[in-house]
């Protein structure tokens, strides 16, 4: 799809990421210049939300209190910055909340810009895309492992592109509290901390071995402290080597007690959590036969910048996500194409009095693209064989919300719309829900014979709760079939909220 008319990032321009962590909260602006995000600002908040999630799914108070008052704070810096230049991404304990929704709205409205989930999948690959464009030019395959509050992410990747990501359920905060309730470290306690990691490991550890990797780096605050720490100890001059971290960790089980750990190097915010990290990294090393692990300075928000200038510049992981799916499934593309071409038509006469732009382009394009994935699995309800798969497949690019969004769309393009699909949608994507899938509905039914034929010109006009087709009353005669499904249209739009209006001329 062509990118003409996208919202191009002119020299000068700011550009803002946050990062809602389970350990800490991260904001980074940046300016545009000479093709790069130049970090001109950071902001960190030590959270600790993790610690605040109980285990029913609710957060604490004193956490979620925390958390809005950090975005609150965010929010003041990047008043000015324009929507479309800010992405702020949650991550693993917002995954785990039992009602994200709940919090997200609070959240959003601290901050002043939508708040989205992002996959363990899909943090992978940010967190691979940041460090990537942080460490030398390289072709050789690396590994990056990062470790966060709640999950730790494994990735080997090439270049910018990540080859094999995985999220493991262990984190520097939740390990901590799990293995060394109390703070109390013991020699007993650490060996099955490491154990009971490297079983989660094991799961994906010989496939890592076999893919091979030429250097691995740890990004995030864990990697960067343990690095600090191992410098500090003069232990090693040149990253984090296997006989460093057992050295670290005979420290930290001498002293016992997380609460009141001192190290040299090591930041006194860090501390309660650093015996966790140290145990996932040791575990780590031993699973995946890592000799030397190199830190990088860059993660996940510096991936968001730079795919905040991906997504302007028509580099949208997104659309080759759209791509590659309808391949695995085997959608007939031409028949994708003709509904697109079809529905797209319709788009340009109505964006303007809808006041939709070019992100919902390109929606209507990418559901377009995947509106029959569903037949791959059966004909009977193949709306919502495809909903199901968008909602569940691992799309690179697209946050859980968006993933919702399109399945929404794919699962009301036939048969009578389903209100609470639209209705469980974050709010702000409700009117646009209904208005791609009215789009896409006319796409499919006037491109319902699955061939080549030209159609003649169709008028499309619309209004907040209108929608009126005009054309030609001979072209209508002779396709009876059309005009019989058009009739039938207009219950379903109906339900969308809209009123079809059918002229002839």
């Amino acid at each position: 799809m062509s990118n003409a008319g996208k919202s191009q990032i002119n020299e000068g321009e700011l550009l803002a990421a946050v990062d809602l962590g389970s350990n800490s909260f991260h904001m980074v602006v940046a300016r545009f210049e000479h093709g790069e995000p130049r970090v001109i600002d950071r902001l960190r908040d030590s959270v600790r939300m993790a610690v605040g999630l109980r285990s029913d799914g609710t957060l604490d108070a004193e956490h979620r209190a925390a958390a809005l008052a950090s975005l609150a704070r965010f929010g003041q810096r990047i008043a000015g910055i324009p929507a479309m230049r800010v992405r702020a991404v949650a991550t693993n304990t917002v995954r785990r909340l039992a009602s994200p929704q709940a919090f997200l709205s609070a959240a959003e409205a601290a901050l002043g810009h939508p708040v989205e989930i992002v996959s363990g999948r899909e943090e992978g690959r940010l967190i691979f895309l940041g460090a990537a464009h942080d460490l030398p030019a390289s072709r050789d395959h690396r590994l990056v492992i990062d470790i966060g509050g709640g999950s730790t992410e494994f990735i080997i990747g090439r270049g910018t592109a990540p080859l094999h990501t995985e999220s493991v359920q262990v984190g520097c905060i939740a390990s901590t509290m799990r293995f060394f309730p109390g703070g109390k470290i013991t020699r007993k306690r650490w060996q099955k901390a490491r154990r009971e990691i490297g079983v989660l490991l094991q799961q994906f550890g010989e496939e890592y071995r076999e893919a091979g990797w030429a250097d691995a780096y740890g990004s995030s605050g864990t990697a960067k402290s343990i690095g600090a720490v191992v410098r500090a100890m003069k232990l090693s001059d040149n990253g984090i080597t296997a006989a460093a971290l057992a050295t670290v960790r005979e420290a930290i089980i001498e002293q016992g007690q997380s609460s009141t750990l001192k190290l040299p190097g090591l930041a006194d915010d860090r501390a309660e959590v650093f015996a966790g990290g140290v145990a996932i990294f040791e575990a780590a090393f031993e699973s995946l036969g890592i000799e030397r692990l190199g830190v990088s300075e860059s993660s996940m928000r510096e991936g968001l910048l730079w795919d905040l200038m991906g997504r302007a510049v028509g580099t949208d992981p997104r659309t080759a996500s759209i791509d590659a799916l309808a391949s695995r499934y085997g959608v007939d593309r031409a028949q994708a194409r003709r509904v697109e071409t079809t529905a797209l038509g319709f788009f340009d006469q109505v964006a303007k009095a809808w006041k939709l732009d070019d992100d919902a382009r390109e929606w209507l394009s990418w559901a377009a693209r995947v509106h029959e994935l569903g037949l791959a699995i059966a004909h009977s309800q193949h709306q919502r064989h495809g909903a199901y798969i968008l909602r569940h497949a691992d799309l690179a690019g697209f946050s859980r919300q968006e993933q919702q969004l399109l399945a929404a769309i794919v699962e009301c393009h036939r048969r009578k719309p389903e209100k609470s699909v639209l209705a469980s949608l974050p709010v702000r994507y409700r009117m646009l829900a209904k208005h791609i899938t009215a789009l896409l509905r006319l796409g499919v039914l006037f491109r319902r014979a699955r061939r080549a034929e030209a159609l003649p010109r169709i008028r499309v006009a619309a209004t907040r709760q209108r929608l009126r087709l005009s054309m030609p009353a001979d072209w209508l005669d002779q396709h009876p079939l059309t005009e019989a499904d058009l009739e039938q249209e207009r219950e379903p739009l109906a339900d969308l909220g809209l009123q079809l209006e059918l002229a002839t001329e």
